[in-house]
């Protein structure tokens, strides 16, 4: 159960640094070079598809990190960045706040699978 554990939780932080790289390069690419934007655009159903992969995997991997070591705070800061992550796509969506958002919402889920895995390597 542990690697299946271990796998899903590295899965997660994957994606979140995924989620990450791809929320600060696209800006940096779209403000040196304002065409880009108009040629590339990222489409909501690419955020869509994120979340579908996020949301169970973040909640699978803390889930079982919770059961294992009872510590409330990864689940709760998981459950932030998620919620950030919502309220990016559905809220601030192709506005100025919808990077910040999302950036904030990626390190909170970082954060959260990285103190879980550190309490999951703990006796219990």
């Amino acid at each position: 159960m542990a690697k299946r554990s271990d796998l899903v939780e590295s899965m997660a932080i994957a994606a979140a640094a995924a989620c990450l790289a791809h929320c600060v390069a696209l800006p940096v690419l779209v403000a040196a070079l304002p065409a880009l934007a108009t040629v590339i655009p990222i489409p909501t159903s690419f955020h869509i598809a994120a979340l579908v992969f996020a949301v169970p995997t973040t909640l699978f991997a803390l889930g079982i990190g919770y059961r294992h070591h009872r510590r409330t705070f990864p689940l709760l800061a998981g459950l932030a960045g998620l919620v950030l992550l919502l309220v990016a796509v559905l809220v601030y969506e192709r506005t100025p706040g919808e990077a910040p958002v999302t950036m904030a919402g990626s390190l909170l889920i970082v954060a959260a699978h990285l103190s879980n895995w550190r309490l999951r390597r703990q006796p219990a």
